[in-house]
């Protein structure tokens, strides 16, 4: 028994000293060394506080949620829950996509009814044991806002433009980690005109922002150019102060 017990005990002790403490400062010593912004978490500052971080998405809307005019907006994010301290996503403690099906009624309904619920949280139903669903007060109901063709809806509300136009698959679909800091630049460009009117530049201004703040192709092939929406931002702050 001892000559199996004692072999055993050495493979791990060895094991923890490799991988519980050699690998992690060997990580660590090549992200300080090689990537050190990127491993402090890419922070931006802005009057000597930090306001984010290139790598991590977040919203740009207000108190009561709504997407405020002159910020350019980011992917939706399904990175939220019932104890998040955020409604709009971005939860670094809740990263997740959506995981839904391109079948599934919940990402792709025209108009997902969304059920009256008690203080406690409970559904409220109508004599005959049926869900009682919200409605405007015009008597049309309320539907679901995260669904695929509401979220165009809502983009194309926003940013002003027919309802034809195309939207890209940026703007209604969140991704896989709900903490995409890019979007696309067919998503930036749709926006810049709203953006300008509301900052009171032309939209070229606003595109060139754009266009400077523009990332190429992951080792140059991986992927499509994006723009990160945190610094288009900053950048347009700093231009209209």
């Amino acid at each position: 028994m001892r000559r199996q017990l004692v072999p055993a005990l050495l493979s791990m002790l060895l094991l923890t000293v490799l991988l519980g403490v050699g690998y992690p400062l060997l990580v660590t010593g090549i992200a300080q060394v090689g990537f050190q912004h990127q491993a402090d978490g890419a922070l931006i500052d802005r009057n000597g506080k930090p306001v984010g971080s290139q790598l991590i998405g977040q919203a740009f809307v207000d108190t009561k949620g709504n997407p405020i005019p002159k910020y350019f907006q980011s992917r939706p994010s399904a990175a939220t829950g019932v104890n998040s301290t955020t409604t709009a996503g971005y939860d670094p403690t809740l990263s997740s996509g959506s995981n839904l099906g391109p079948s599934n009624p919940k990402l792709v309904a025209a108009c997902l009814p969304v059920p009256e619920t008690t203080k406690s949280g409970k559904p409220v139903l109508d004599h005959a044991g049926n869900p009682v669903n919200q409605r405007h007060s015009d008597g049309s109901l309320v539907c679901d806002p995260t669904t695929v063709p509401q979220r165009a809806k809502t983009y194309r509300d926003l940013n002003g433009l027919r309802a034809d136009v195309a939207v890209p698959v940026d703007a209604v679909t969140a991704s896989a980690s709900g903490l995409d800091p890019d979007i696309s630049i067919a998503n930036a460009r749709l926006q810049a005109a709203r953006v300008g009117r509301a900052r009171h530049l032309s939209t070229r201004r606003v595109l060139g922002v754009v266009d400077a703040h523009t990332s190429g192709r992951t080792l140059g092939f991986l992927g499509e150019k994006t723009v990160n929406v945190l610094e288009v931002n900053l950048a347009l702050d700093r231009l209209t102060s």
